[in-house]
């Protein structure tokens, strides 16, 4: 079972559950979204990529940035996912992620969109 992130009831009052790729985006977001030294107990978890919407833009920090989301998948998720490729564009004061993986399980390449920061209507 693949339980839903955020944690959550469904209807009947059981734990929500998600299909497996909704699973592995909403665990590839929480790795994103985590900043280092949020969890108590895992200190290095996270990378912290929420902190960036207010950063100054340019392509050395998406440069640095992709190579610090690549590593932290890697460390957190190697046992699920293996990452083909990450990429971070910077515009304005949004953030989109784009990460291109392949689901170990099943051997299906996928790819998870993230957007953060911007003004909503």
């Amino acid at each position: 079972m693949n339980i839903a992130i955020p944690y959550g009831f469904d209807r009947s009052g059981r734990t929500a559950s998600s299909d497996a790729t909704q699973h592995l985006n909403d665990l590839i977001g929480q790795v994103l979204l985590t900043a280092p030294g949020e969890r108590v107990n895992r200190p290095t978890f996270g990378a912290g990529t929420a902190q960036l919407v207010f950063a100054p833009s340019d392509d050395t920090m998406a440069a640095a940035q992709q190579q610090l989301i690549q590593a932290n998948l890697q460390q957190w998720l190697s046992d699920l996912i293996r990452v083909q490729s990450v990429q971070v564009v910077s515009q304005d004061s949004t953030l989109t992620i784009t990460v291109q993986y392949i689901a170990l399980q099943t051997r299906q390449p996928a790819t998870a969109q993230f957007v953060y920061g911007g003004v909503t209507p």
